[in-house]
């Protein structure tokens, strides 16, 4: 079979299929492999990667060092690893992790930080998501002895839960700057850093150019079907790579999976625009309907967060009437109600959504 590089197989032209039957907007995860990443996977070279033998993951990870600017990568099978990770080369059992009350790790990763890596989370309820040093300083423990002690700053950019909202690259290097001169580390899970920089106007690398340490997710908006990478230093990600194989990480041809991821690197980050159009249309959509709440101004990326008190149906019951009509959306909390915009859903898709909302507020 002939050998293609990931570059030449995204060069064919594609056409994805429209929306499917169903309006699938729970997360951007749910998307399917292009035609282009089921090629790359098909036709990968491989090797063991315990071993460091694999070229197509090795060639992801260099990519990925590139466009970060960095000196390193590692593909991780999770962005949840990925994290672990990070707090574990960070810090050590008893330390403090300063984070935001909506954070991912603190939320969705089965509470890993103190199960595993042995650390507090100190949290603050920062507005939109977003901290800043002002936030941040008063949570920093005293140097003394006989407390526990801050060891790292955790950011998430774009925050999920806060309705995929932005930090600015000017935001996180003041708090890098500063939590560097208080002695701390800083990571920054970027799990869809991608679609801020599309939504921002600026690199990857600029967004995180001080942070010590990186985890962007493949599998999310760039629709890769699995992985993450962590991204940082020489030495931060040969300590990453012990810690990956520790967590049941270490995998063997693995070049079938990063050859999508390849593709998805390349390739994804031209077109997270117009998920982004989707989402605010799908919100100023959604403002106009009774008893929904919600700033469509706010939706600057690819997430709408809205509110559903005001129906008199609780999320998980209006989540239950959009699935009878073919819209899934996940409850993420008593009266919100969490919708994600994706390449596999486009605007009639959103419209449908839409109308499905509208029959339901009708009622």
């Amino acid at each position: 079979m002939t050998k293609h590089t990931a570059t030449e197989l995204t060069r064919d032209t594609e056409v994805r299929p429209r929306t499917a039957a169903t309006v699938d907007l729970r997360s951007d995860t749910v998307t399917k492999p292009t035609p282009a990443m089921r090629r790359a996977m098909a036709e990968a070279e491989v090797g063991d990667d315990v071993f460091l033998e694999d070229p197509t993951v090795n060639r992801l990870q260099e990519r990925a060092a590139e466009i970060f600017e960095r000196e390193a990568a590692l593909f991780v099978p999770s962005g949840s690893m990925g994290n672990l990770i990070a707090i574990k080369i960070w810090t050590r059992h008893g330390h403090e992790v300063i984070c935001d009350a909506r954070g991912h790790i603190l939320q969705y990763e089965m509470a890993s930080m103190s199960a595993i890596a042995g650390c507090l989370p100190r949290t603050v309820a920062a507005p939109d998501g977003i901290l800043s040093w002002e936030l941040i300083a008063p949570l920093i423990r005293p140097k003394t002895y006989y407390i526990a002690q801050t060891a790292l700053v955790c950011l998430e950019n774009t925050h999920n839960m806060a309705g995929g909202t932005v930090y600015s690259p000017e935001q996180t290097e003041e708090i890098c700057d500063r939590a560097h001169a208080a002695g701390l580390k800083v990571h920054l899970d970027g799990a869809r850093i991608f679609n801020a920089a599309v939504a921002l106007g600026c690199t990857v690398a600029q967004l995180s150019r001080k942070a010590d340490s990186i985890m962007f997710c493949l599998s999310k908006g760039l629709g890769a079907p699995v992985g993450s990478m962590l991204v940082g230093s020489r030495e931060f990600i040969e300590q990453a790579r012990i810690y990956r194989k520790l967590f049941g990480g270490g995998m063997r041809q693995v070049g079938v999976l990063a050859a999508a991821g390849l593709v998805a690197l390349e390739e994804s980050p031209k077109r997270l625009h117009v998920d982004h159009e989707n989402a605010r249309h799908l919100a100023k959509g959604l403002a106009e309907l009774p008893g929904i709440r919600l700033d469509p101004h706010k939706v600057v990326t690819n997430i709408v967060v809205f509110d559903t008190e005001g129906t008199g149906r609780t999320a998980a019951e209006l989540s239950a009437e959009l699935k009878a009509r073919g819209v899934l959306a996940n409850a993420t909390g008593t009266y919100t109600i969490r919708m994600v915009t994706h390449y596999d859903v486009d605007r009639e898709g959103i419209e449908r959504a839409l109308q499905a909302m509208r029959q339901i507020c009708r009622r």
